[in-house]
């Protein structure tokens, strides 16, 4: 974040330049750009929420989304049974419907799973994989990658938010921090806090404690077969997951004792 609006500001201080005279730079637009990356580094929890919301929204125009009636919906909701809250923030389930493996959470307490991450898991398995989602929102990850997200697409976009305002995103803005957003990688302790949290709800509901540990392998297994075209890039590039699966191992083998 310090980087781009350290360039940004060299951009500025350099619009008298022939050089940039000559490329027709629009100070209007780096002007917009140097807005967009101050209000991405103090964007409240409340236009976390709004801005999550929106680029769920957009994500979900993007996909196919099963409907209410569908098995993998039916089935989600059923593993999910009385699950309806974080900390008093209502959650909000769909299953996208596509070969990819992937799974998200973003601030606004929507979570989106992927039918190709369910076709490997079993229902405890899912449990575990959505609770260290769940975990990135408890966390505050998802708001600091939706941060970043924003950024991204502050830096592609510099026009997409004249005022560098959560309400008045372009279109085409949103369609980027989407994009960015799903991509998203989490640091190796954002990960690992992530994975803590995912063990303990899925001890806390009662579910295997071998879940966590289970599905990491189920992950690093489709990671490195046939199906790596289609794992998504935020499960793929997870770091040092043969690790983080022996200390979710380690975890339920102390449990048992």
């Amino acid at each position: 974040m310090k980087r781009i609006l350290i360039l940004l500001t060299a951009a500025l201080s350099l619009c008298g330049c022939a050089v940039l005279q000559s490329r027709n730079w629009d100070v209007n637009q780096l002007l917009s750009a140097a807005a967009n990356a101050t209000t991405a580094a103090t964007l409240t929890d409340a236009q976390i929420v709004e801005l999550s919301a929106r680029t769920v929204a957009e994500l979900d125009a993007k996909n196919t989304v099963e409907a209410a009636t569908g098995p993998y919906t039916r089935r989600l909701a059923r593993i999910l049974s009385g699950i309806d809250n974080l900390n008093g923030m209502p959650l909000n389930f769909k299953v996208y419907k596509t070969n990819e493996i992937n799974a998200f959470a973003c601030g606004d307490g929507s979570i989106r799973v992927y039918s190709g991450l369910m076709d490997i898991m079993t229902d405890e398995e899912v449990f575990a994989i959505l609770g260290h989602e769940i975990g990135h929102v408890a966390n505050k990850d998802s708001k600091r990658a939706m941060q970043n997200a924003y950024l991204t697409a502050a830096a592609r976009n510099v026009a997409g938010a004249a005022g560098g305002t959560v309400g008045s995103l372009a279109n085409s803005m949103l369609g980027d921090i989407a994009e960015a957003y799903v991509s998203a990688q989490f640091s190796q302790k954002q990960e690992l806090r992530a994975d803590d949290y995912g063990y303990n709800y899925s001890v806390q509901h009662g579910k295997d404690p071998y879940s966590m540990y289970n599905s990491l392998n189920k992950l690093m297994s489709a990671s490195g077969g046939s199906k790596a075209s289609n794992l998504q890039q935020m499960f793929s590039t997870h770091p040092d997951t043969s690790e983080r699966a022996a200390r979710m191992k380690a975890r339920a083998d102390a449990a048992k004792k």
